[in-house]
């Protein structure tokens, strides 16, 4: 069966082009040729967004499957609508679980959840992707799938609450020089974390399955923690003892509202998924990566790859400025007492 993926090599997807590889996908990858995964498939270096050069090499081609993994806006999906309607018998948009509704009314997400994110507009604009292209289906029969995935990490991503524009490194960094890092709120809200091997396992099993067609659903593990127990399992990997700053959530966003949407829009509500609907779609999908064991993974990688070990000064002096307030803070009202 034949596949075209638009990106193909990023977090969540790499692993599913690897896997369906592996399965014997025929895997054609349309993007910017920045990245080689050394692995079988065939290139389409084109940008999505040159409409009539994606049009023309189109032209003499069909595929059972066309998963877009970089569709941000509605316009978007309108490009991709008139691209590819008669091109394909399943298109998969890569939505969000963040578009569920914030604050929960519930603590379990199911994907009847409403969808709904005042904090966050990435979120609305997924929403709005979600409803453009439930209305193609329903009046024009567009052939449907969209996937929510939750927090999702590999061994490029080492998961955390909250971090700057440089990735994890700092924070490993500050575990390690047994600095204190930030956690969001008390550390106890609830949070699931998948590991991109298990969410391929459901992705590929959703590709050319027409039960899936008109379908919404999410994908992640059924381990729940809490970012207490996220933090701790990261400094096992790294064998220091971290030391934890609990800072409220409104005062992070305070100090940069650029947190906004990524914490009261996600990480500072519970995040508990009922998988039985992935599950019933694709009966043999189990996540079997425990967190602990996949941490140690991509840490290691991190310990090892100079090329992921990118300073973050702004971050750091953020999360210091953060840590000298909240100690002077205390100290101010333990002396009016």
């Amino acid at each position: 069966m034949k596949a075209l993926f638009i990106g193909g090599t990023g977090v969540i997807s790499t692993d599913i082009t690897k896997l369906c590889v592996e399965k014997g996908w025929d895997i054609t990858l349309l993007n910017r040729g920045n990245h080689n995964l050394g692995i079988k498939t065939n290139q389409w270096t084109l940008d999505i967004n040159d409409e009539s050069a994606v049009k023309a090499k189109l032209e003499n081609e069909s595929f059972d499957v066309i998963a877009n993994f970089i569709n941000f806006d509605v316009n978007q999906i309108e490009r991709d609508i008139r691209l590819f309607s008669e091109k394909t018998k399943q298109y998969i948009f890569i939505s969000t679980a963040s578009a569920y509704q914030k604050p929960r009314s519930y603590y379990m997400t199911h994907e009847s959840t409403p969808l709904s994110n005042p904090h966050w507009e990435y979120s609305r604009k997924k929403i709005v992707c979600e409803e453009r292209l439930m209305t193609e289906y329903r009046q024009n029969g567009f052939p449907i799938t969209i996937v929510r995935p939750s927090h999702t990490y590999n061994t490029e991503k080492v998961p955390i609450a909250i971090h700057g524009n440089r990735g994890s490194w700092s924070t490993l960094k500050r575990i390690m020089d047994k600095k204190p890092i930030i956690v969001p709120g008390d550390g106890n809200t609830l949070w699931t974390l998948t590991h991109s091997q298990d969410f391929a396992k459901a992705f590929e099993g959703l590709m050319g399955n027409t039960l899936a067609l008109g379908e919404s659903v999410h994908i992640t593990t059924d381990e729940v923690l809490t970012w207490n127990q996220i933090y701790h399992a990261i400094g096992s990997a790294l064998g220091v003892q971290p030391i934890l700053q609990h800072v409220s959530t409104d005062f992070i966003v305070a100090c940069n509202n650029d947190y906004e949407g990524s914490l009261h829009g996600d990480k500072s509500t519970n995040g508990v998924f009922d998988n039985s609907k992935i599950k019933r779609l694709v009966p043999s999908f189990t996540a079997t990566m425990r967190f602990d064991q996949g941490v140690k993974i991509s840490v290691d990688n991190h310990l090892t790859n100079p090329a992921l070990q990118i300073d973050d000064p702004d971050f750091d002096r953020f999360c210091d400025a953060i840590v000298k307030a909240q100690a002077e803070a205390m100290g101010k009202v333990l002396s009016l007492i």
